[in-house]
This record gives structure tokens, C-alpha cells and sequence, in this order.
């Protein structure tokens, strides 16, 4: 049977795998100078922005509400500066930062901080940060060309040191019921700069897995157009993941695909219906390709431990029936 890597690439360029996949957020390796002074999440990042948690965000961190580093996106070039990483010693950095990682795994790399509107969002809140994609389109663009110019002179030293298996990007730019910006805004200020960002990396040979949590179909097709090979966590409730799949069969593959929602608390559900609904999803989506089950984003929500136990046991079960 091939190895977890092995066949996960399989999946990614398109091929039917030996098994359905698994993925993990946690594949992905970056720079670690990129995390700036942040540990698991929390801390002050490479620009000055301060990160927090708190129970509202589940696993994630938030930049301090109320405390954004850029109130008027006019003067950003007087606040928003680049750190100069030429001292970094790469061959060091590298080796502490892979001295984990497990090589039967993919391993997923990516010389970008976090996304461009997410970080437009991080500088100035989201009141302020999309007062300014409408009122000032050219000022944002330019502070995301800056950002991306800056992250792909990472990007060879990224490459040589990390040697990733394909790249990872992500953009938070929806929510659960529809994206923070229409998709004219992104495709003027936003889809160019994720395109000029993924390009360098598929020019080089790379595959590419895009992150984009919430209502993300309306970008799907200009997704694709960009030349990404998937898209996690796609969230079944939001998405019409049936449909996506539909129409872009393995061109595209739908990593997630499972409805946490019926079986999160208050919720008890039985060890039956949390393996049915497993099921279903494998059911529904693993047969032809195209598809990655995503069994760690379980821990991002508030299950009960056994819940989580009975849903990983089940995709061991049927990750072998559909191929």
C-alpha cells in the first residue's frame, strides 16, 4: 500500500489514489522568521500586530480588537514595513523547523506570513480594512503587491531549504454565509495578487492547495482558473460541494467535505450516527477521485473525545471500499 504521501500526491495531480486521503492543516510547514514573535498563534507578528485568543474563535487567534497598527490605509507605506530577513541563517532555521516532521507525510510549504485580505483585515479591523477595499481600491492593491513582492523574494530560499511537496495558501475572505467582499472587489484588488503568488510556485512544477473557510463557492471557478489543485477545508453546510464536485471531478479536490454541525454539543449523538455520517460523506464524495478526508479539523470544534475517536475509526474503515 503506498504511504500517506504517496498517495495523497496521487490524489492532488488528479489520478485516482490507491485510498482515500487524508489531510492535515498541520502538513504545512513556513518559515518560522515569518511567525514573528507568535507561539501557537498568540503573540506579536512580523508587522507589529498583536494576535489573541479567546473562546469565540475556537482554536484560532485574532488580532487585540481595538488595538489595529493602520487607521488610514493612505499612510500604510508609513506603517506597514517588511523586516529585513537577509542575516537569517536558512540552513539552521530549516532544520529546526522539519526536525518533526514525519517523511511518509506530504509536506506542505508556502513563503507567505497569511493571505493578502486577511492581512489588509489584521492592519485595520474589518469595519475600517473594508471601508477601504471600496473607497480606496488602488491604496489596497498596492499594500498587497507589497506583501507579495516581499513573500516571493522568500520564495526560492523557501523551496531549496524546505523542499515541500506542494504549496499551501490561504485567504480567509468569507464567512459562513456569504464572502466579506463581492466577487468584483475580489477580482480587482485580490484575485491578482493570489494569482501572481500561486504562479511562482506553479511555474516552478509545484501543486498547490488552497485554505478558504466559509461560503467560498462564488471564487471556485476563478480558483481553479489560478491553477490551484485543491481547496480545504470546504464546509458542506455553506457549499454546494455536490455540484463542485460535478463539474470539476478531479481537477479540483474538495478536502473536507464533513458536516461537523449535527454532532458538535449540545448535541449527544450515538457512536452509530457519528459513523453514518461518515459514511455518507465518504459515500458521497470519495468515489471517482477528487477527494481528501480532513479528520483533523475535529479538533478545532468542542467534541467530546469519543466522538472524535468513532469518526477517525470509521474513515480507517472505509478508506479502502471506494477504489
Amino acid at each position: 500500500m503506498l504511504n500517506e504521501r504517496d498517495n495523497f500526491m496521487r490524489a492532488l495531480q488528479g489520478e485516482v489514489p490507491e485510498y482515500v486521503p487524508r489531510y492535515s492543516l498541520l502538513w504545512g510547514i513556513r518559515p518560522s522568521i515569518l511567525m514573528g514573535g507568535r507561539v501557537k498563534g498568540v503573540g506579536t507578528d512580523i508587522f507589529g500586530v498583536e494576535w489573541v485568543s479567546e473562546g469565540s474563535a475556537i482554536a484560532a487567534a485574532l488580532p487585540k480588537p481595538g488595538d489595529f497598527i493602520l487607521d488610514d490605509i493612505r499612510k500604510w507605506r508609513d506603517v506597514i514595513k517588511f523586516p529585513d530577513f537577509s542575516g537569517v541563517d536558512w540552513d539552521v532555521m530549516a532544520k529546526k523547523d522539519l526536525e518533526n516532521c514525519d517523511p511518509s507525510l506530504p509536506r506542505g510549504g508556502g513563503s507567505a506570513a497569511q493571505g493578502f485580505f486577511q492581512s489588509v483585515m489584521a492592519f485595520m479591523g474589518f469595519t475600517e480594512g473594508l471601508i477601504a477595499c471600496a473607497e480606496e481600491p488602488d491604496e489596497v492593491r498596492a499594500l498587497v503587491e507589497y506583501l507579495c513582492d516581499n513573500y516571493l523574494a522568500l520564495a526560492d530560499k523557501m523551496l531549496h531549504h524546505y523542499k515541500p511537496d506542494y504549496v499551501m495558501f490561504g485567504d480567509d475572505i468569507a464567512a459562513e454565509r456569504s464572502p466579506f467582499v463581492s466577487r468584483e472587489t475580489f477580482l480587482a484588488i485580490f484575485e491578482p495578487v493570489w494569482r501572481r503568488y500561486i504562479s511562482y510556485f506553479k511555474d516552478r512544477g509545484y501543486l498547490a492547495v488552497h485554505h478558504n473557510c466559509g461560503k467560498f463557492e462564488l471564487f471556485i471557478d476563478d480558483l481553479v482558473n489560478m491553477g490551484f489543485n485543491g481547496w480545504d477545508p470546504a464546509q458542506r453546510a455553506c457549499n454546494d460541494l455536490v455540484g463542485i464536485k460535478k463539474k470539476y471531478g478531479r481537477k479540483l479536490m474538495i478536502i473536507g467535505g464533513f458536516d461537523p454541525m449535527p454532532l458538535l454539543p449540545p448535541f449527544t449523538p450515538t457512536e452509530a450516527e457519528c459513523r453514518a455520517a461518515v459514511k455518507e460523506t465518504m459515500d458521497t464524495f470519495a468515489p471517482g477521485g477528487g477527494f481528501s478526508f480532513q479528520p483533523d479539523i475535529l479538533d478545532a470544534h468542542p467534541f467530546a473525545p469519543e466522538v472524535i475517536e468513532w469518526i477517525k475509526d470509521e474513515y480507517e474503515n472505509l478508506k479502502t471500499a471506494y477504489y
